[in-house]
């Protein structure tokens, strides 16, 4: 079954409209509704918040603000990942950022709630906010950055093998804010069953939710109940949860009934964290004949000053490319912004911008092929953390995507291929990103009529996890897939990482495997000892698990059978994954999903409208557990990348620190329109190092350097090179070149 394009298990619950979401389990009963009451200012604190007309506004049961909302826990620093800690809300007069929650409004309906938020009054005294990223010129060194990661790295001499190259690339390229925006806008459903609280909520990390609403309320863990079966999709935004979640608990459990609270589409653009802008410079330094000597990715970006977020946007550079001397940096500027969070892909997205359009601008400046550039930079280990590479297939990518685009029919010099009124371009770029592990646990029950219930509290954020697992589970006990049932998104399941950073296929199929491996050899250490089974005496290790039956030879029984025998109420097992820190594999070999990105532009010759015309991505992900699944997830990432080069750019209003844009009328992504044919291709492949199943993480490659393809095939199109994105009409327009009559 591995491997196999098995439609979704879940399909026809979501199309018919029976997997419920956060915010539709109602089961809980009739709920109240709350409204979350934003500040209006970037920076300062509340002189005075009157709620006398909103409490006496017809429906109201409550509204909560500083005054007298609950003591809550503090973010204890200890725990060393953030969306474990508490999060709490309502603490005090302070503005941090705008729209931070300043009141909770909670009412009979949702109407009545909206209304009512709108009688609360709020003056503050305002603060000197800093909101201006480019203007700012403070910066500090962060101790570590995302995932752990070093700061800084440092190989052979850069000053000195930079100013003896040859061809030197010293440029900036700048990015802007960006936000995950998922389609389920975040919301919480909390319902008190005596002293526990059940938590419907939209995350991705259950385990995560679990501690963090526990130690906001400061409440024994095992009270709280987190329950998330489907997710609307995440992107980072919920692997940790927000103030919406812990509003509806604090609610609920002061009212004694279910609090329904759910964010607007212009709350989500600032309570929920965003990608942070980033100045980045990249240098490269190289020979005549294309190899780099020199590589340096210095990026400064914004920070909230209290809750500090650093993407490891240079860490991407540090095992792309072979060079001797090579420099990373990170450095941040504090802002009055929201904090900065990790949105799909974080590092490789905003990083492979810069440094695969330095790349491009390389090899056009040495005249070479930009395919070839790259090839001629592999390198043999880990530039930097010299060890082997666990399987590496860039090259493989390269070749195969440049052969089946058509490469050599990029025009060689830009702004040479017209057609009509259209200027046409090339480009492409190379992908990488990292493969990462955590720990992950899965119960496997086999019941005595054989079928099978997997259990764990990992998340399905509309990836396909339901049909994976149900996949790995079948070909691991030799059963039908119908006859594979599967429990996700319950906090009394087995703990696991979730869904997020491209770990969550992974991880849980990994321990589904394993689990199905010692849920089979329980069962023939049964039933091969079982004088009254046919199986009784024959060597176990020529057991094939196929049809339900186990089969040794020419003897069989069936799997219900045995287990109705031995184990009448159901026989289990566990299978888990270690924390890559622990997995040996994860320090003696350097683990990445690959890709290469082909891009063709068209440029309008005289507006400078662009228009993607086709895109290809082929990738080394190790094995394929669905091609199906995977080809959709890789298709969304390129997607994604091709809006980032072009469309999506938070605007912050300078006077107070909002977001100018915050809709999805004014906050630009891509539509139909926009995306025309994208074809992806996926080689063969195993790796040995990553797990068991030689899977890895897929879904975050698409996103990786699929923006800066397109950005290199504007260059291609017009000669106009910029570096500061997205690409729009007004900058592209001014380069353009003179129409011929």
């Amino acid at each position: 079954m591995i491997g196999q394009g098995l439609n979704r298990v879940d399909g026809p619950l979501k199309v018919s409209g029976r997997a419920a979401y956060a915010y539709e389990h109602w089961e809980a009963g009739q709920p109240l509704y709350g409204v979350i009451v934003g500040a209006t200012i970037g920076k300062g604190r509340i002189t005075r918040i009157d709620t006398e007309d909103a409490e006496s506004a017809v429906g109201v049961r409550m509204v909560m603000t500083y005054h007298n909302a609950p003591v809550q826990g503090p973010r204890d620093e200890s725990i060393v990942l953030e969306y474990w800690r508490a999060q709490p809300v309502l603490t005090g007069p302070e503005i941090h950022y705008y729209g931070e929650p300043v009141a909770l409004v909670v009412a009979e309906t949702f109407e009545q709630a909206r209304a009512a938020a709108e009688l609360v009054e709020v003056e503050y005294a305002v603060g000197r906010g800093r909101f201006d990223f480019a203007g700012d010129d403070e910066t500090y060194i962060p101790k570590v950055v995302n995932a752990g990661l070093p700061t800084d790295t440092s190989v052979g001499d850069f000053d000195a093998g930079f100013d003896a190259a040859e061809v030197r690339v010293d440029e900036y390229y700048t990015t802007p804010y960006e936000f995950s925006m998922p389609m389920e806008p975040h919301a919480c459903l909390v319902e008190p069953r005596g002293e526990d609280l059940v938590v419907y909520a939209s995350c991705q990390i259950v385990d995560a939710a679990h501690s963090s609403v526990a130690g906001t309320l400061r409440m024994d863990p095992a009270r709280i109940h987190i329950v998330s079966p489907f997710v609307g999709g995440g992107f980072g935004s919920k692997l940790g949860i927000h103030s919406e979640t812990i509003l509806a608990a604090l609610a609920a459990r002061e009212l004694r009934q279910p609090v329904k609270v759910a964010l607007t589409r212009q709350q989500v653009f600032q309570l929920v964290g965003l990608r942070p802008t980033s100045n980045q410079r990249v240098r490269l330094g190289a020979g005549r004949d294309g190899r780099l000597a020199a590589l340096a990715h210095d990026v400064t970006m914004h920070t909230n000053r209290d809750l500090e977020y650093a993407e490891q946007t240079a860490a991407t550079t540090r095992s792309l490319y072979a060079a001797p001397h090579r420099l990373t940096s990170h450095r941040l500027t504090p802002l009055d912004l929201p904090r900065g969070s990790d949105v799909r892909a974080p590092g490789e997205a905003p990083g492979m911008l810069a440094v695969e359009s330095a790349m491009d601008e390389l090899a056009d400046a040495l005249g070479m092929d930009p395919v070839e550039l790259r090839i001629r930079n592999e390198p043999t280990v880990d530039p930097e953390r010299d060890v082997p590479y666990s399987d590496r297939h860039l090259v493989d990518c390269l070749r195969d995507g440049a052969r089946r685009f058509g490469w050599e029919r990029r025009p060689a010099a830009p702004a040479t291929v017209r057609e009509g009124r259209w200027l046409v371009g090339y480009g492409m770029s190379a992908a990488i990103r990292g493969h990462f592990q955590g720990p992950t646990a899965v119960r496997v029950r086999l019941e005595a009529d054989g079928t099978a219930v997997v259990q764990s509290d990992m998340t399905d954020i509309g990836t396909g996890t339901y049909t994976i697992l149900t996949q790995v589970a079948a070909e691991g006990l030799g059963l039908p897939p119908d006859r594979v049932r599967i429990e996700l998104g319950r906090s009394g399941l087995p703990s696991s990482w979730g869904s997020g950073g491209s770990w969550g296929a992974a991880n849980s199929c990994t321990a589904v495997h394993r689990a199905c491996a010692a849920l089979r050899e329980k069962l023939l250490v049964a039933a091969c000892g079982d004088e009254r089974s046919a199986l009784h005496g024959r060597d176990p290790a020529d057991a094939v698990f196929a049809e339900g039956t186990v089969r040794i030879g020419d003897a069989s029984q069936a799997m219900g059978e045995i287990v109705a025998r031995h184990h009448p109420d159901g026989a289990e097992a566990e299978g888990t994954t270690l924390f890559m820190g622990d997995d040996p594999n994860y320090s003696a070999y350097s683990i990445h999903t690959y890709g290469a990105h082909f891009a063709e532009v068209g440029v309008d010759a005289d507006t400078a409208e662009i228009r993607l015309r086709r895109m290809l991505g082929v990738f080394s992900v190790g094995r394929v557990l669905n091609p199906k699944t995977a080809r959709s997830q890789l298709i969304g990432g390129m997607i994604w990348g091709a809006g980032a080069a072009l469309e999506e750019e938070a605007v912050v209003d300078l006077r107070s620190g909002a977001f100018v844009n915050r809709d999805l009328a004014q906050y630009l992504v891509p539509v139909h329109a926009d995306i025309p044919d994208v074809e992806v291709v996926i080689l063969d492949g195993y790796d040995d190092k990553a797990n068991v199943l030689g899977a890895k993480g897929i879904g975050e490659l698409g996103i990786c350097g699929s923006g800066a393809a397109v950005a290199n095939a504007v260059f291609n199109a017009t000669g106009t090179r910029v570096r500061d994105f997205p690409i729009t009409i007004e900058k592209v327009l001014p380069g353009l070149p003179p129409v011929e009559d």
